[in-house]
């Protein structure tokens, strides 16, 4: 079991940027037209009614998905302003402000919704049940029905991400996203935030949210098997119900997962959702890299 000696760190991509965390503040850096780096920056707020939600087993991983999207929304804000405007224009932000930009919030939620796993996690569950419950004549039985039911998410899932991979926007997202792992793995790694120490480390880690989303699909094939598919609006308001249940239970499963990481056999438990990352991040360039790098330097 790996013995966490250093602080730990978050981070999620943003346009042309990367955001990082700590358990007190927040960082962003995106890198701007000019070429120059702009950076956010924002305390992460003391309350202490979420710091004890945070310490109880299944309540604390939806309490820091509610949280991660909340803070995350106002730094994906900060790039999408930014990331394809020239600094001279930055003044123009705030009357823009004043009258709804479509686009943008269009784009963020989309984003937010990927890294979250809010709505996402919604439709995904119901989907698939109605497409199950077609082929129940064909795959009865509650096993049949929700082993079909999961293998239709992994399908939903891995397709969107595929598609959404090949547009430019998302896969330079994505690059951004290798990016910062790549900076944390050198970070714990104990070696210099270089580009080449970055460069050389991999764009996976066992803390990601691309393996949250996974687990949150295989831990809902355990759980609904302890549950009735029988009447279907049984089926739909239970999948309902548990959907706080099966996220909690998943961060949970990602905690132990980052733990076991080291250890013989159970850090095979983790490769699910490394694979999956295979699809989420990209190779970075060495600009992109370099801005990841100024954004945890800054933190």
């Amino acid at each position: 079991m790996i013995k966490m000696t250093k602080p730990v760190y978050g981070g999620q991509a943003v346009p042309e940027g990367v955001m990082f965390q700590s358990k007190t503040h927040m960082s962003t850096a995106i890198r701007r037209t000019n070429g120059e780096i702009d950076y956010f920056d924002m305390p992460r707020p003391n309350q202490p009614l979420l710091t004890k939600l945070k310490k109880i087993p299944l309540i604390r991983g939806n309490v820091a998905i509610i949280e991660s999207s909340v803070y995350g929304m106002k730094h994906m804000d900060f790039a999408a302003d930014r990331y394809e405007r020239h600094p001279s224009e930055d003044h123009k932000i705030a009357d823009e402000k004043k009258s709804v930009n479509t686009t943008k919030v269009v784009l963020s939620t989309v984003i937010i919704g990927i890294l979250t796993f809010l709505i996402g996690k919604f439709i995904l569950t119901l989907i698939p049940v109605f497409v199950a419950e077609v082929f129940s004549g064909i795959i009865p039985g509650k096993f049949g029905q929700v082993a079909l039911e999961t293998i239709i998410k992994l399908i939903i899932l891995l397709g969107y991400i595929y598609l959404l991979s090949l547009t430019p926007m998302v896969k330079g997202l994505f690059q951004y996203h290798g990016a910062e792992h790549k900076v944390i793995n050198c970070f714990e790694s104990s070696l210099p935030l270089t580009v080449d120490n970055v460069q050389a480390q991999s764009r996976l880690h066992y803390r990601c949210g691309s393996s949250f989303i996974l687990f949150t699909v295989l831990v809902g094939f355990v759980i609904y098997m302890f549950v009735p598919v029988d009447p279907l609006y049984v089926r739909v308001l239970n999948r309902i119900l548990l959907i706080p249940v099966v996220l909690g239970l998943s961060f949970e499963v990602l905690q132990f997962t980052n733990k076991m990481r080291s250890v013989p056999v159970l850090k095979y438990l983790g490769l699910p959702g490394l694979w999956l990352q295979y699809l989420t991040t990209k190779q970075p360039q060495d600009d992109q890299v370099e801005v990841a790098i100024s954004s945890f330097n800054h933190l």
